[in-house]
């Protein structure tokens, strides 16, 4: 779901660019490490501490905002 959602992230330039800024990844920084837990987590973080972006991206995924948010549990945030 995480995937899912930097998908989501990245598909809108302006939103793209402010993810890279808050997390301080570089896009190739961000390509190298796309399964990496901590990278996944920050896109989660990303979207939860935003919450239109949060809501847009839960639709957008067909999920609850609540069990788009959940997945921090499971990545072992």
């Amino acid at each position: 779901m995480a995937l899912n959602a930097l998908g989501w992230v990245l598909v809108d330039q302006d939103r793209a660019e402010r993810f890279l800024s808050l997390t301080g990844l570089s896009p190739e920084e961000l390509r190298a490490s796309l399964g990496e837990p901590g990278t996944l987590t920050a896109v989660i973080e990303f979207l939860c501490s935003h919450e239109p972006d949060l809501l847009a991206a839960a639709d957008a995924l067909g999920v609850t905002p609540q069990a788009l948010a959940a997945t921090r549990e499971r990545l072992g945030a």
